[in-house]
């Protein structure tokens, strides 16, 4: 492969920048600017020199040598560690193009480890999701899909699938002799095991996503219910604007708060009424299309005017607009802070969940942030193989697709061969996945979201 080179550290000037090459003759380009016998130098040595050109010294500079296939990207490649100057690092990379090397395109290292069997695509995609972590959950997910968590159970799943394919094309094998080999109960419950699997990683995308980009939180509520107080104390910041009239906010706030390792992407919405204003009744549509694609949704009560049977009434009416189906929902009685002594805070009676608490002064907030951590714990993302790419999510559609296909071929008794082309679809559906099936559309989609230095 021909020699590319490029920056691998942000651009800017710091302590310490990083020049990476990699492919043919990177140890010949390299040797021409040290004084020292570089091409014998031993393997993932590392070695303190001056980078020169001819005699003019350019940095002193920690020079690492890699031998292929024991590199990242499988072939040779050499690691330049100089002082981040601008000028230095663009004087290094110039010195290296005209000496023999190209620019790297975005991602092209790693889809040369990829290219060179040192990792498969859904590792190459966990790099990216690496760099991109920014909580501990995204950083952990990320890491076990690196190790090859979610690999391995592509190849579980991969197995399955040629056992099934097997006795289908044995069956075929002998169906002039209307010898039916393949036992249909038994692919019948190969087939259930499949569809289950498939399908619970299907339903783990949308925890997956979350944990990666961050848990969409929906505050939601009547007018006045101290919905934007909430937000404000929770980020620890005057985020949305507070007033006693109704209807202030006319729009959604969105903001992001990192609990305990996972990001919560917190919605502030306007309050839910009907109303004669275009304006309002806007942001209640948008309110609604947030609550829509929440995870997590708080709906806001103010405690010091409830009656019996509020909660139910109005989380009825918001069920008229919204399906809270697989949401978490969590009711707040707010403003517990202006009950007298002769209210009371336990005469709540309702099956929905909840929790007393007072935006304006932080009460029980701290509790709050407990409850929201511990739904994703309960998710036991160490234990589980989530999806959390998009591209991933699609392909395992398709083999739900090809699943159904096959059993409705079972149940209208559709020829073997036949059922075996829908068989064949949801392999060649895991073969995209691994990356063993790999257009330049596919690989072009995956590596252009790295940055040039990876």
């Amino acid at each position: 492969m021909e020699a590319i080179c490029s920056i691998s550290t942000p651009q800017g000037i710091g302590a310490v920048a990083i020049v990476r090459m990699s492919g043919d003759k990177v140890f010949n380009i390299a040797d021409r600017f040290f004084s020292f016998d570089f091409i014998n130098l031993k393997a993932r040595m590392a070695k303190y020199a001056e980078f020169a050109d001819d005699e003019n010294v350019i940095d002193q500079v920690v020079v690492t040598k890699y031998e292929g296939p024991h590199s990242y990207t499988g072939e040779d490649m050499v690691e330049i560690s100089c002082h981040g100057s601008v000028y230095i690092q663009q004087k290094i990379l110039q010195l290296l193009i005209e000496n023999g090397c190209r620019m790297a395109h975005p991602g092209e290292y790693s889809m040369r480890a990829f290219m060179n069997g040192k990792m498969d695509l859904p590792q190459a995609e966990a790099v990216g999701d690496l760099i991109d972590s920014h909580t501990e959950a995204s950083h952990r997910l990320a890491v076990n899909q690196l190790k090859g968590q979610f690999s391995n159970k592509i190849k579980e799943l991969r197995a399955q699938f040629m056992v099934f394919a097997s006795l289908l094309e044995l069956e075929l094998d002998f169906s002039e002799e209307d010898v039916q080999f393949a036992n249909r109960d038994r692919l019948q419950l190969l087939l259930e095991d499949l569809k289950n699997e498939v399908d619970t990683l299907i339903a783990s995308f949308k925890m997956g996503n979350a944990v990666k980009n961050g848990v969409p939180v929906a505050i939601a509520g009547k007018p006045n219910v101290g919905k934007s107080t909430l937000l404000n104390t929770l980020l620890n910041d005057e985020r949305a604007i507070v007033s006693d009239i109704p209807g202030t906010t006319r729009d959604t706030i969105e903001d992001t708060l990192n609990l305990n390792g996972t990001l919560f992407r917190f919605i502030d919405t306007a309050g839910i009424r009907n109303s004669d204003d275009a304006i309002e009744n806007c942001g209640i549509e948008r309110s609604y299309k947030a609550i829509k694609q929440a995870d997590i949704v708080l709906y806001l009560i103010d405690k010091q005017n409830f009656n019996i049977g509020q909660i139910e009434d109005e989380i009825h009416q918001l069920q008229e607009n919204v399906s809270l189906k697989d949401k978490h929902l969590l009711i707040l009685m707010n403003k517990i802070d202006k009950i007298t002594d002769n209210q009371h805070l336990d005469d709540i009676k309702t099956s929905y969940d909840y929790l007393m608490i007072s935006a304006k002064n932080g009460q029980n907030i701290d509790l709050l942030k407990e409850r929201l951590s511990s739904y994703v714990s309960q998710c036991n993302m160490a234990d589980q193989v989530l999806l959390t790419n998009v591209r991933h999510y699609d392909v395992f559609l398709r083999i739900r697709d090809a699943i159904e296909r096959i059993e409705q071929g079972f149940a209208n008794q559709i020829p073997t061969d036949l059922v075996a082309i829908d068989v064949r679809d949801a392999l060649h559906c895991l073969g995209l996945v691994t990356g063993e099936i790999a257009t330049d559309d596919i690989l072009n989609l995956v590596f252009s979201k790295f940055c040039i230095g990876k």
